[in-house]
């Protein structure tokens, strides 16, 4: 399958699921700060994987057991509302993507910090 027709399933798994996230019931999903970070669909339309960014962290585990609980209703409104021959199996996974990014950035930071101090102390 062509992997812009992918790219574009994905941008509106990407948009529906919001949608969709913010009406579910479940106290473990509800008054939480979710975003879905990234949608990564299989060629064959069978898997989806849901990259899901928690703002609380301590929460995190519990927002994607409720998000997994909700998994087969969420398909069958994904599937209602894309019309697609296939509707893919929804896998939530925890994105530490930004996490990931922020101990980057600091490591980056403190070298370019220790490489302005070389610099002093090499001029007289």
């Amino acid at each position: 399958m062509s992997q812009m027709r992918i790219g574009r399933i994905n941008e509106e798994i990407q948009k529906e699921l919001s949608a969709l996230i913010r009406t579910l019931k479940d106290p473990r999903v509800q008054n939480t700060m979710i975003s879905i970070t990234s949608v990564d669909t299989t060629g064959d339309l069978r898997y989806s994987k849901i990259f899901i960014s928690v703002l609380e962290k301590d929460r995190s585990k519990e927002v994607i057991k409720g998000l997994k609980s909700a998994g087969g209703f969420l398909r069958r409104e994904i599937g209602n509302r894309l019309k697609l021959r296939y509707t893919p199996e929804l896998i939530f996974v925890e994105d530490d993507s930004i996490t990931q990014g922020a101990k980057m950035y600091a490591l980056l930071s403190s070298l370019k910090v220790r490489e302005d101090e070389d610099e002093e102390s090499d001029n007289p």
